[in-house]
């Protein structure tokens, strides 16, 4: 049975507020939907206390040296980022007795409709937890259950020196409208669909392309939908290495990766394995709006971040880094006369279609139509 048709939605100021006023913090993760209001009150309200991971694992190492440093330190994460932490909370964590407090969400609930890449994940979730011997209840549903569930908490890492979780169910948290306008983007920069079609446009007609999880998979599909395209759905970070993996083992066909820059930042280290492997026949674009648009816009570290030096410095035989249509189309026509592997960075505005549903076709139909276009 759902545990979110009884609940409340809890006000993430106060959460934030409550947490911070009981010795919590830093806090340190991956955005999910779920807590987005929590991450932008922080981000707004409490800026020093909130820092942006590029994955699970790495928010908890940072949270381990803020324990280290005498904090109680918090990470955030979709159940989804449980697989990336797997190995610091149990050899890290567990080993030094560094016990952090972990937020972690609970898409695929069972009961509940959602994407299929959340319903294993959703049903293993509280096993999970117990299997790493972390302890775990509900997020509270009741504001005055919080102050409480907290000493818990606190109790439990006292006492044992491991890690403790909330498992934060969907509508958990109210929804938190920023103040002020929402800052302004540039609009001379192409939208991620005018960016999809373009690519699709300049590539040769047999390309292979690869389209990270979340919104670039779905425009792409919405818009043109062919069986030479590969919807990655989940293991956010993990499409370039699906086109590493595609094109080494297709050599003679031209491999194009869509990729975003958080998920690229996600699992950076792909860069170093393309780069040393060096595929002549892969082109790998980044999709750059500077944010996880997925979970509700909130800021990557990409504005700090040069993805063409990283490309370079891993061995990509060329680079480029574009914001305009001319400049794109240009980059992928150059990149497809000579050997790779090549990057483009492309600078996009944020944003997309609010109507923009969901993809037609169930993943195993799409790895199987994919399969017979590589081999055709």
């Amino acid at each position: 049975m759902s545990t979110t048709k009884t609940r409340g939605s809890l006000d993430s100021a106060a959460v934030a507020r409550t947490m911070l006023d009981t010795g919590f913090g830093p806090f340190a993760g991956v955005p999910c939907s779920f807590l987005g209001p929590l991450i932008s009150v922080l981000q707004a309200q409490h800026p020093d206390s909130y820092l942006t991971a590029a994955n699970e694992g790495e928010a908890v190492a940072i949270a381990a040296g803020a324990r280290l440093a005498g904090r109680r330190p918090v990470v955030i994460m979709q159940n989804s980022g449980l697989g990336n932490a797997v190995n610091p909370l149990t050899s890290l964590c567990q080993t030094l007795r560094l016990p952090v407090l972990l937020l972690v969400t609970w898409r695929g609930e069972p009961g509940l409709p959602d994407e299929p890449q959340h319903q294993l994940m959703g049903r293993i979730t509280p096993g999970l937890l117990s299997a790493m011997e972390i302890g775990h209840e509900m997020f509270p549903a009741d504001a005055a259950e919080l102050g409480p569930a907290l000493d818990r908490a606190t109790g439990h890492m006292d006492r044992t020196g491991s890690p403790y979780a909330f498992i934060v169910p969907k509508g958990a948290l109210a929804p938190h409208r920023a103040a002020g306008p929402a800052p302004a983007s540039d609009p001379r920069l192409m939208s991620r669909a005018e960016t999809i079609g373009l690519t699709v446009d300049s590539v040769g007609q047999d390309a292979l392309l690869v389209a990270t999880t979340g919104k670039t998979a779905r425009e792409l599909e919405r818009d043109r939908d062919r069986p030479g395209n590969l919807y990655v759905v989940g293991s956010m970070g993990c499409a370039a290495s699906i086109g590493l993996g595609v094109a080494l083992n297709a050599p003679d066909r031209e491999v194009v990766v869509l990729d975003g820059d958080g998920a690229a930042l996600m699992r950076l280290e792909a860069m170093a394995t393309i780069g040393h492997q060096a595929p002549g026949n892969l082109l790998h674009i980044v999709l750059d709006n500077a944010a996880y648009e997925s979970t509700g816009g909130q800021p990557t570290v990409s504005g700090g971040l040069d993805f063409c030096a990283v490309a370079k410095a891993c061995g990509y035989r060329t680079t480029a880094d574009v914001n305009q249509a001319a400049q794109l189309r240009d980059a992928v026509t150059r990149g497809a006369a000579q050997a790779g592997p090549h990057l483009i960075r492309v600078r996009i505005r944020p944003g997309s279609d609010p109507a923009l549903g969901r993809p037609a076709l169930t993943p195993p139909e799409v790895a199987s139509r994919f399969r017979k276009a590589v081999s055709s």
